[in-house]
């Protein structure tokens, strides 16, 4: 019983522990009331390497975390979604240039909200448990953060690759296996770009209430602002584009989908470069090396925001 456990538990602490542990207080009281020296201190705070905290953090991240991450709900949601924007845009072609611009734009857009929200609510839900097992000097923040990151990509990256494949060949764009594999490279970096924003605003604000309100507000300017909605947008506010990784993303997605003498049906038998297409010429389809680069400077920026966020959060 509990009684005799307890007992039985005092007395093997009596025999064996308290002995050693009282002729070391007495061996050097000066020492045991200043505590550890910074040296050793700093040798003995992790029972474990950093790599073995790593291992095993992913492997439990793994476990937990599938069952969310691939629950019905949210792979019938993907699949309704899916199929949904394909039978829309039902092999639709260049003679409807604009219904295939609206498609990757729709591409973008989805693939920024669905990956935001779902990274909102990483470091909120788990602080708790993440403050109790650092409090007693389980493993170090940097090998927890990297061992999310590590697990979050076969979770956050299986779902928009079905996705896309289902809806690409629906939808009737280019059929060439090369512009459907830069076209998913795409969308997995805008869902990784996303989900970074997502675990910055969770890591700052940790409050899935005031996070998620602040997340639909900075959505909806990079909706606003990514080129599709507004074409001519006033010089004084032109620079919210820029920020925008959906906009970033969208422009990449235009770019790798038309080439520069490509023509369409513009009406009336005449036939039309894609490039001169009002939404197309504006947006602009030079210069992807630089649209990559915003947006692994995002990828980065964003990490580390969260990074740094846990790490002012979290008690020494």
């Amino acid at each position: 019983d509990q009684n005799s456990t307890k007992q039985s538990l005092i007395s093997s602490y009596r025999k064996n522990l308290y002995p050693v542990l009282k002729d070391e207080i007495h061996q050097d009281p000066v020492r045991s009331a200043a505590g550890p020296s910074p040296s050793r201190s700093c040798e003995n705070q992790w029972a474990t390497s950093w790599w073995t905290q790593f291992k095993v953090l992913l492997k439990r991240g793994l476990k937990e975390r599938k069952h969310e991450s691939y629950s019905g709900l949210r792979i019938f949601q993907v699949m309704s979604v899916s199929i949904l924007s394909g039978l829309l845009w039902w092999h639709s072609d260049t003679s409807h240039i604009q219904d295939q611009v609206g498609l990757l734009f729709f591409f973008s857009i989805f693939w920024g909200f669905f990956p935001l929200y779902n990274a909102i609510f990483a470091f909120p839900q788990e602080r708790p448990m993440l403050i109790r097992e650092r409090s007693s000097g389980m493993y170090r923040l940097s090998s927890y953060y990297f061992a999310r990151m590590a697990g979050d990509l076969p979770m956050e990256l299986v779902l928009p690759t079905i996705f896309v494949t289902v809806t690409y060949w629906m939808g009737g764009l280019k059929p060439s296996i090369v512009t459907f594999t830069l076209t998913l490279l795409i969308i997995l970096f805008n869902v990784l770009v996303s989900q970074g924003l997502g675990l910055a605003l969770g890591a700052i604000l940790m409050d899935v209430k005031q996070a998620t309100t602040l997340a639909s507000v900075t959505m909806l300017v990079f909706l606003l602002a990514g080129g599709y909605y507004i074409q001519h947008i006033p010089p004084f506010i032109a620079w919210l584009k820029y920020i925008s990784f959906s906009h970033y993303c969208y422009k990449l997605l235009v770019g790798v989908q038309y080439s520069e003498h490509e023509l369409y049906d513009c009406g009336l038998g005449v036939n039309c470069r894609v490039l001169d297409f009002p939404a197309i010429k504006y947006l602009g389809i030079d210069n992807n090396g630089w649209d990559v680069a915003a947006l692994a400077v995002m990828f980065v920026g964003y990490r580390l925001l969260a990074y740094v966020a846990l790490r002012m959060g979290q008690p020494h």
